[in-house]
């Protein structure tokens, strides 16, 4: 290496070296990639890989060994060619996989496979003829009176790929739009470069980088989508969970009613009405998708304490503490914690239960308790509870930002703390 422009090949090359081999590290270990994207990035940056590689082999190989290895600079510049001209008919079919296009009758691979077998055969015959390119037995690589040639099938690949990508511009979003023009358009700038002069390795540079940055917005693209993804099936969790309520809970409800109308009529209306509001505001959560005023959830809770108490009476107590209501939580947060602590701490062995559950508001946001006076906080034979749990944590962290703390009650029982932050508390 003699000089700054060698030395600023290498360093480049190098660099997109470094590029391809995280880019294939990030491919076969990114968790919220699917199948078919891991698998196509697994095989773009092995042969961007291989392309560098290539690169970096042939600039070795002319700098510091010649005269004595023309056969391996001609090698490594044979497989710079051929492993760079593969990445563009890639790009046509991840274009057809983002538009959702059958790519077995696509006009567009087709083309791209065409102009790559006219790359190939060119590729082929310079190898025995000289006429695009040589390597002098001294290995020094000189372009030979008709070098443009060579490079007008990759030119007219990644022109037929610009063209398919405006001709369905409105199918794509706004990120992938960006990246994929990028990663046309600045390679396809270092080769109309490169075909007029000769010195900086620009094809590489070019494509390294726009690889790069294709790469990283297909990447944040699909872990929007991921997390897209993620809060839709929160939210279809929390459907499951409306439809799952206990069918004996309901039995034993409509007895309780069956008998007080007889012995209580008064009593009766008034649990009728509150196992109505209940199961109203369970079933008006299927539909929601987005968080709620806390007071609707705190009716909600209210409406199902009340027939429990009617219920177990004698056995179950309530106290409220919830001066601050102006925020927002997601549905079905507040009541399914109530239930699970009436379900597993009233028992005729146990003493009666007490629930306390309050709200404040602190610098931070607020802070929402249940504390019950139960047998705490224990794994039960079918982990219910805890998958209960689990899932209305996740709904919490995805919907406003919050957490769901558990841990033990001084005097015996369990604690549940619900933390939202600021930017979840307001309310419209």
């Amino acid at each position: 290496m003699t000089n700054w422009i060698d030395l600023t090949n290498f360093a480049a090359t190098f660099g997109g070296l470094v590029v391809a081999l995280l880019g294939l590290f990030l491919s076969l270990y990114i968790p919220f990639m699917d199948r078919w994207s891991r698998r196509y990035f697994t095989v773009f940056f092995l042969l961007l890989t291989a392309y560098v590689s290539s690169s970096l082999l042939e600039q070795v190989s002319c700098s510091t060994l010649r005269p004595s290895s023309a056969l391996l600079t001609q090698i490594a510049i044979f497989g710079e060619s051929l492993f760079s001209s593969l990445l563009m008919p890639l790009l046509s079919l991840y274009l057809l996989r983002c538009v959702h296009e059958p790519w077995r009758n696509s006009a567009l691979l087709r083309s791209s496979l065409v102009l790559l077998f006219v790359y190939l055969v060119l590729l082929l015959h310079t190898q025995f003829s000289g006429v695009f390119y040589t390597v002098t037995p001294e290995n020094v690589y000189a372009r030979g009176p008709w070098y443009p040639v060579l490079l007008i099938p990759p030119a007219l690949l990644m022109l037929l790929n610009l063209i398919a990508l405006f001709r369905r511009w409105a199918l794509f979003s706004p990120r992938q739009r960006l990246a994929f023009s990028v990663y046309l358009t600045l390679p396809l700038v270092c080769m109309l470069i490169q075909m007029r002069s000769y010195g900086l390795l620009m094809i590489v540079i070019g494509t390294c980088v726009a690889s790069l940055f294709l790469f990283v917005n297909i990447l944040i693209d699909q872990f929007d989508r991921y997390m897209a993804q993620k809060e839709e099936l929160a939210k279809q969790r929390a459907s499951i969970m409306v439809l799952q309520m206990r069918p004996h809970f309901i039995y034993n409800t409509m007895m309780s009613i069956y008998y007080l109308c007889q012995q209580d009529p008064p009593k009766a209306q008034q649990v009728t009405l509150d196992f109505t509001s209940y199961l109203r505001k369970n079933f008006t959560a299927l539909v929601r998708e987005d968080t709620i005023p806390f007071s609707e959830e705190l009716e909600h809770t209210r409406a199902y304490l009340a027939v429990e108490q009617v219920r177990f009476e004698g056995k179950l107590y309530v106290e409220w503490d919830t001066p601050y209501t102006s925020f927002r939580i997601p549905p079905l947060t507040l009541q399914p914690i109530v239930e699970n602590a009436v379900k597993h701490g009233v028992s005729p062995d146990l003493s009666p239960l007490r629930l306390f559950i309050s709200t404040r508001h602190t610098g931070a946001g607020v802070e929402l308790r249940v504390e019950d006076t139960g047998p705490g906080f224990q794994p039960a034979d079918d982990n219910q509870p805890h998958i209960a749990l689990a899932n209305i944590r996740e709904r919490l962290s995805l919907m406003c930002g919050g957490s769901l703390l558990i841990g033990p009650r001084p005097d015996g029982g369990t604690v549940i703390t619900l933390l939202i932050p600021e930017k979840g508390t307001s309310v419209p």
